[in-house]
């Protein structure tokens, strides 16, 4: 086993700290990566404060992680020593269910092995509840080489990060509800996710609109390519934008009225819900018989089209806005995503946690 540098949450309610974890020398399929930046997302926060409930510690976070191989294991050939990688959000899945075989590893029957406060998997594919999962906020993992993605030449390291979970999670629904050039596209909530599906949905033709409740995301907005803006608190937005748009990319984690939403669909629009608000949200029956729209939900995307999405970006030049930081001002990053405090995703140079 190898004694692995790393940053956890002891419990709930304590701060993350420096940790000590093992880590295993690489299996026959597997590879051991050099964790070179891991992103910070949402997600990691609503885990280590057991927002969720099912919280496992101490806890290791992280599921947005490049990094480079330092060595494989003998049967594998789809890496090699010196590789740049990436390992997204899931670290293994059953491999038998009918998910799995289609490549939507994601919606495993038997239930994803998250790459942090999840479990390996035995040799049947079963979840192993003896062996925890830890994740990117550490200096080195191993990981099964079939779960390990491909970061192409052209996108920069530390902005690649969180395509592994952001930028997967707005491509795929995009990309699965058939979104065409000349198509109009609203995106919900300008943030991690939301900074991601303005850019793919520009680079994939479509005209697109950020509704946002707030004003002072015009600019930013604009910057990013979007063609229009509606800040959504302005009265009248929503009656002016009626029935406008083939799909909509709901990215907004906050309580908010679907209602209100639905009714920007044209006929047979589509609403995708990749936020995940705290709260039940209602929805009338009506708003959706009216225009025979669509009220659905993603959630990112398996391992093949993972790597479509990276070789789209590495195309079109797309990466995600970062602001880099240490691994020491993780608790302040923390308490600064609280209050929507950065543009768009914080990442960690775990060159800082091995100092």
């Amino acid at each position: 086993m190898l004694q692995t540098p790393a940053y956890a949450a002891l419990d709930a309610r304590s701060p993350l700290a420096p940790f000590s974890i093992e880590r295993r020398e690489p299996g026959p399929h597997e590879v051991l990566i050099d964790i070179l930046y891991c992103g910070v997302c949402h997600s990691d926060l609503h885990q280590v404060r057991d927002d969720w409930g099912a919280a496992r510690f101490p806890m290791v976070p992280g599921h947005e992680i490049v990094g480079r191989v330092v060595r494989v294991g003998d049967a594998v050939t789809t890496h090699k020593t010196g590789d740049v990688v990436g390992v997204g959000v899931f670290v293994d899945s059953c491999r038998r269910c009918p998910s799995c075989q289609a490549g939507e590893e994601q919606y495993c029957d038997l239930g994803i092995s998250a790459t942090y406060n999840g479990f390996d998997r035995d040799a049947d594919g079963r979840l192993d509840k003896s062996r925890p999962t830890y994740g990117g906020y550490s200096t080195r993992i191993t990981v099964d080489a079939e779960y390990v993605l491909r970061i192409p030449d052209a996108i920069p390291l530390d902005r690649a990060a969180p395509l592994l979970c952001a930028g997967i999670t707005t491509y795929s629904p995009l990309k699965h509800f058939g979104v065409k050039p000349g198509d109009k596209v609203a995106v919900v909530g300008l943030g991690g996710l939301g900074h991601m599906g303005v850019k793919f949905a520009v680079a994939m033709g479509t005209h697109v609109t950020v509704l946002s409740t707030s004003e002072s995301k015009r600019d930013d907005a604009l910057a990013l390519g979007a063609h229009e803006f509606a800040a959504t608190r302005e009265p009248g937005a929503f009656r002016r934008l009626a029935r406008q748009f083939d799909l909509i990319l709901d990215t907004a984690a906050a309580p908010h009225d679907y209602n209100a939403y639905l009714n920007l669909l044209r006929l047979d629009g589509t609403m995708v819900l990749v936020g995940l608000p705290d709260e039940p949200m209602p929805v009338s029956a009506g708003v959706l018989t009216s225009r025979r729209r669509r009220l659905a939900g993603s959630m990112i995307g398996g391992i093949r089209e993972t790597q479509e999405m990276l070789d789209f970006c590495a195309a079109h030049g797309i990466a995600s806005d970062i602001e880099l930081i240490d691994i020491a001002d993780i608790n302040e990053a923390y308490e600064r995503m609280l209050k929507g405090d950065v543009r768009y995703r914080f990442v960690i140079d775990i060159a800082s946690l091995r100092q």
